[in-house]
């Protein structure tokens, strides 16, 4: 899992693998930042972190090959984003294994600087009446890559940033640990066209699982 910052999808997902709802093992954490928050609820659960700086490697190219080199050592099966914030170039072997999840429903509300509460300041100014979050695979294109799966919630009258995002932050809960699950049965694929299917009846009861 790459962090940057607080790591709460982290710490949501590490609950989530310690009571059995999310089918995996959290192998090693990776922060782009050695002050992340997040590091610590590794720390806790013994997992192995990594850090690889991204402002001491201003050359995007070096930085993702440190990334790629520190990956491989822990064979990952899947590689989840948790709030990281640095771009990775990374190599033909994880392709359509990367993961993010976004807090809107993209392709609105997407792209570089396009963040946490920024989103929600976004979608509050634009007059949206209902907004969610997205789970799209990782491409070289910031929150440009095919889409998995979304939740939407309403844009209610009198939401703030903070009443807002915490609506879409319980939405990230539920879904993440579902989509993941979805890999970890191996239902998900790609088709040629880049759209992505899952395979399964009960596609809509496990999207709102959670």
């Amino acid at each position: 899992m790459l962090i940057s910052g607080g790591g709460t999808t982290l710490k949501n997902l590490i609950d989530r693998v310690t009571d059995g709802s999310c089918h995996a093992r959290i192998k090693c954490v990776l922060s782009s930042k050695e002050s992340a928050r997040g590091l610590l609820f590794a720390e806790e659960e013994a997992i192995p972190t990594v850090v690889v700086p991204k402002k001491k490697h201003r050359d995007t190219s070096e930085f993702s090959e440190l990334v790629t080199e520190s990956l491989r050592a822990f064979a990952p099966e899947l590689i989840v984003f948790g709030g990281f914030l640095s771009l990775y170039l990374f190599p033909p072997e994880y392709h359509h294994r990367i993961i993010n999840i976004h807090p809107a429903l993209l392709p609105s509300f997407g792209g570089k600087g396009m963040y946490g509460d920024h989103v929600h300041e976004a979608v509050l100014k634009a007059g949206c009446k209902v907004t969610g979050c997205t789970v799209h695979f990782v491409d070289e294109v910031y929150d440009c890559g095919p889409i998995i799966a979304q939740r939407a919630v309403p844009v209610l009258e009198g939401d703030t940033v903070e009443t807002l995002g915490e609506r879409v932050r319980t939405a990230e809960r539920g879904l993440y640990p579902v989509v993941i699950n979805w890999f970890a049965e191996g239902r998900v694929c790609v088709t040629a066209d880049g759209r992505v299917q899952v395979a399964g009846r009960n596609l809509l009861e496990d999207a709102h699982r959670g």
